[in-house]
Parts: structure tokens; sequence; C-alpha cells
């Protein structure tokens, strides 16, 4: 997507820093950890141990797995808990382990898949904390990658919030079969996958290195800027003076604008950044592109998530 530009403009070296250039303290109060999730504990428990282990007093996860399931899942450290929404909309990808009881007939499984592809009913499993109701998910790729007879191998590219164990129980009620989930790991959530993962055991080695030893760089290593939770939304660089202004809750007024995307309509969802790529907020926008670039001056987004701390830059005109 080309960008347009509406003024140059430079950022002071006084104030701010890019975010790869954080303190681990201030990566501790706003960063984010890819824990490969083992067997087990729940996701809950894991982002609790995490929190013991770095004595928080915040600490979240995004995308809740069964305490059987394994793979990628982040954690959330102090203020990019606010992010927790929209990291939970991102979707995610599986490899599932199904378990056919009494066999199935090839060409009734493929048929069942099949309808198992694009939208779907998918209705929470009753085990499920969240309330039965119909609604639909959308399954982008649904694929058999082995088949012995009683085993299935799937590998699943769907939208946040599907539940694969009523997907193993619709397939088996299209085939005339009980179908279990008997395995599932998750293997990408969002543009997170597993090669950017690390186990418990690694995080609590880390911290042990930091506390015990004064070694910072193996943690350093695993905790990474809030900023790439939202690398889906659409960029706005401001002004010094208007990340500012945005930090203490003021919206985003055209003369602090220096570029944004070419083709975003009105409405639509954006994240603001300073020019030293740190994340400001997220904003809506109140015009289109079109109509920004033939303001002057006025309102151009307002915030709905602020993420710069006040005082980071200092306020004045901008």
């Amino acid at each position: 997507m080309s960008r347009i530009e509406f003024t140059e403009a430079s950022s002071s070296p006084e104030h701010g820093r890019r975010p790869e250039a954080r303190s681990l303290e201030e990566r501790m109060a706003a960063g984010i950890i890819l824990l490969d999730k083992a067997a087990g504990p729940t996701s809950h428990q894991l982002a609790s141990w995490a929190r013991e282990l770095f004595a928080l007093e915040k600490m979240g996860h995004g995308g809740t797995l069964d305490p059987f399931a394994t793979g990628v899942l982040p954690l959330l450290l102090g203020k990019s808990m606010r992010l927790t929404a929209s990291l939970l909309s991102h979707d995610k990808t599986y490899i599932a382990v199904l378990r056919v009881h009494g066999g199935f007939d090839e060409e009734q499984l493929y048929a069942a898949i099949e309808r198992q592809r694009g939208r779907i009913y998918n209705v929470p499993p009753d085990i499920s904390a969240v309330k039965v109701q119909v609604r639909t998910r959308r399954i982008k790729k649904l694929e058999i990658l082995d088949n012995d007879g009683e085993y299935l191998v799937l590998e699943i590219d769907c939208e946040a919030g599907t539940y694969i164990r009523t997907m193993a129980r619709d397939i088996g009620l299209l085939i005339n079969r009980r179908c279990e989930l008997v395995e599932l790991r998750r293997n990408r959530s969002g543009i997170f996958n597993l090669e950017n993962c690390v186990s418990m055991q690694e995080l609590a080695d880390a911290v042990w290195l930091w506390q015990e030893k004064g070694q910072e760089e193996a943690l350093m290593r695993l905790i990474q800027p809030m900023e790439l939770l939202t690398r889906r939304y659409p960029k706005i660089i401001v002004k010094d003076s208007a990340a500012a202004s945005l930090a203490h809750g003021s919206p985003l007024m055209k003369p602090g604008l220096i570029s944004m995307p070419d083709s975003v309509k009105a409405g639509h969802e954006v994240a603001i950044y300073t020019l030293k790529g740190e994340l400001v907020a997220l904003a809506e926008l109140l015009f289109s592109t079109e109509e920004i670039s033939a303001k002057d001056s006025g309102e151009v987004a307002r915030s709905n998530c602020v993420l710069l701390n006040p005082g980071v830059y200092p306020r004045f005109k901008a």
C-alpha cells in the first residue's frame, strides 16, 4: 500500500526512543512474550506463573488454549494488555489429530471435510466457558495431512474464536461416527508462529540469569516490543507534538499528521506511531485519506486506546 506524505518533520533526539532500544524495565512495562505452551496447565496458569517469575502486578495472555493443547500463546506484559482485543481477533492455524471410532469411508470423509470449509456454524462445546449460542466462523483452509483409517491429522486455518473440538464433533456427525479431538497444536496466531516462541523453561532460565546473575541479554531477546501486535493496522505517523497531545487524550489534528496510507476509509481503525516507531494509540479515522488530504485543519482521528505514556514528548503547538 502506497503512502501519502503531508509534511516533513524530524523527531527530537532528547525525547522517546525506538522500540528496539528500550531498556528491560521498559519492555517489562509494555511488552510481549511468545510462549510455546506445553500440554497440561491452562493458559491462565501459565500467565500466572510467568507473572510470579517477573514479580509483576499485571500479565495476561492472548488466546486461550485448552489444557491438553499446545503451541503459540502470547503473554502480554503491563500496558500491552490493552491490546488483548486486537490479538484475540487474529486468525489462527492449528494442527489437529482426530480419532474416528469405528473407522470411516474415505469418500464420506472427504465430503464431510468439504462441508467444513468456508463459512460454517461453530457452536461452543459444552465444556467451554462461552455462552452456547449459534454463530458462524470462516474456515480458510482445511486439509488432511495424514490418514490411517482411524486417526486423521488436519491443518486448519481459521477465523479467531473457532472451536476445533466442535469441528471434530461435526465431522463425526456428518460421517455417522464418533469423532474425538485427541491432540491440538496452534502453530500460528496472526503474524506469530512457533519459530518465534520459547518454552516456559527457557523463559524461567532467562529470568534466573537476570535476577541471580545480573545478565539481561537472554531476557531482552525474549520480550518483544508491543508494537508487534499492531502491524496489521494501517500505519499513521505523527509529529512529536501530536504524539504528546494524543498521550493526554486529545484527538489527532491535521497539522500533526506526517503520513498515512493512501486508501483508508473513514471509520477504519488505525495505529498511530511516532517518527521513532513508537506506538502512540489505536484510533478511528474520522475521514477518508482523500478527505484528509483536502483538509488544512481540524480533527482527523480520535483515539480509542492510548499506549504512549504522557510526558514522553513535550506538548507544544503542532
